[in-house]
């Protein structure tokens, strides 16, 4: 509740340049700390039936006209592009979206580095090619605000011809919001110009918003390529939704056998991970845990690298510097403002336990990790081939993320140090992909457009 009272304080309706009204609430609004909710994956096999279910739906859905405002549950859809073709969405609207999300998750698994463990074969049935057709996330502050949302949403499905429910997903978080792994999560987060609200002091600056926002401009100036006719894709965004099988045992089981005692067990994990497990940031904590610091939205992610070129405080390896490396020196360079992303990961489970190991878990624990981008197949596809999967943009050859990539055999992590830096061995794959899929998040217009089949109105003389 702070961080949104503070969000209102800041908060200027006259700054306000984009059409909020149209806009689904969930792409600016974060999750509320503590949070619950359900992922519900649904299949159509009867158009009308879904093209009905989905206009009834887009009346649960708020916009994100009162993003700031209190709230105790909302609903977000999206859709993938078999959903859009089971809809009957016209074939010329279908040829204007990008090809992999045409082709969708499972279709671009080479391009995702998705192979051995994490390859589609291994996925969740709600996952297989061709199943998931429409995502409903409800994110709520507590389970009796879920269950009236929830009661809502399966009402609807209810009375739904040829929609089948192939899939559902609890997930939460209490107050401290921390992942499998019990890291605070999803700190870090994008400003988005035109939203009203405007960045802390020290922070970075605001993104344009045609990076998240499609039909607005990017950070080129120009808009990224939207679907079309217009009543479709503007005011949308795109989704990668992504489930993991965290190997917490597995996880603590590698800290212990690299570190003498408890101290040095969260320094090892603080390095990993680029944060320590209060979310305080190692560059503003370099030493020890600060979980003041890491409460603190006002100052836990106030920070660049500029004084820890060398990775001395956080290595580059790390998993928070390698997906936003902010103004750090790389080796193959890029725009990192146009590899932005608005995070909705959600975690389920038990929380992490410290005294867990590979033998007692029972993989009951995991992440979605989910994000929204006007470009987000690129962003995702370059994320998994060079910054997840590969160090060479960090002059570290082959070596990957130490908690998200995928250790084909066992990996390496590398810690500056002086004289010499230190390498640790025997990393392993610790997030196991269970599935995802390639989603569109239209307008609240575009899901009345699809849902009263307006492209088959005639046309107004």
């Amino acid at each position: 509740m702070a961080f949104l009272t503070d969000l209102k304080a800041r908060f200027t309706r006259e700054h306000v340049t984009l059409a909020l009204d149209d806009i689904q609430a969930l792409i600016l609004r974060s999750r509320p700390e503590p949070y619950v909710g359900i992922h519900a994956m649904l299949h159509i096999d009867d158009a009308e039936g879904g093209r009905d279910l989905l206009l009834r739906m887009a009346a649960h859905v708020p916009s994100a006209a009162g993003w700031t405002d209190d709230r105790d549950a909302w609903m977000g859809v999206a859709l993938s592009f078999e959903g859009l073709k089971a809809l009957g969405v016209p074939d010329s609207s279908l040829a204007s979206f990008p090809l992999p999300f045409q082709q969708g998750m499972a279709g671009r698994a080479e391009h995702l580095r998705d192979v051995g463990s994490n390859a589609p074969e291994h996925w969740d049935e709600a996952f297989q090619p061709g199943t998931c057709h429409v995502a409903l996330t409800i994110y709520a502050r507590d389970e009796a605000a879920l269950a009236v949302a929830l009661a809502q949403a399966m009402g609807e499905l209810e009375r739904a011809k040829g929609v089948t429910l192939v899939g559902k997903h609890a997930f939460g978080a209490d107050a401290d919001a921390k992942n499998p792994f019990g890291f605070r999560d999803s700190i870090s987060q994008p400003f988005v110009a035109g939203s009203g609200v405007a960045p802390l002091p020290g922070q970075e600056r605001p993104i344009a918003a045609g990076e998240f926002i499609l039909g607005e401009n990017s950070e080129t100036g120009k808009p990224v390529a939207m679907p079309e006719p217009p009543e479709l894709g503007r005011n949308g965004s795109f989704v990668v939704l992504r489930k993991y099988e965290s190997k917490v045992g597995a996880f603590n089981d590698f800290i212990r056998s690299h570190a003498q005692d408890e101290a040095a067990e969260e320094l090892l994990g603080a390095k990993m991970v680029g944060r320590w497990r209060s979310g305080a940031p190692l560059p503003l904590a370099p030493e020890r845990d600060d979980p003041a610091l890491g409460a603190d939205p006002a100052r836990n992610n106030g920070f660049d690298f500029s004084n820890d070129a060398r990775g001395l405080m956080c290595p580059h390896a790390a998993h928070m510097r390698r997906l936003n490396p902010r103004d750090s020196q790389l080796t193959i360079m890029t725009d990192v403002n146009i590899h932005r992303i608005i995070r909705r990961s959600s975690t389920f489970g038990p929380k992490w336990r410290r005294e867990l190991t590979a033998s007692d878990d029972k993989g009951e624990r995991g992440i979605f990790f989910i994000f929204i981008s006007a470009r987000a197949y690129d962003t995702i596809e370059f994320f998994q081939q060079e910054w997840i999967n590969r160090g060479n943009f960090i002059d570290l050859a082959e070596e990957r993320d130490p908690v998200v990539g995928l250790q084909e055999r066992p990996g390496t992590f590398t810690m500056p140090q002086v004289p010499v830096r230190k390498r640790v061995d025997g990393v392993g794959t610790f997030n196991q992909l269970r599935g995802g899929e390639y989603l569109f998040m239209p307008s609240l217009g575009a899901l009345r457009w699809i849902g009263a089949a307006a492209w088959s109105a005639p046309a107004q003389s």
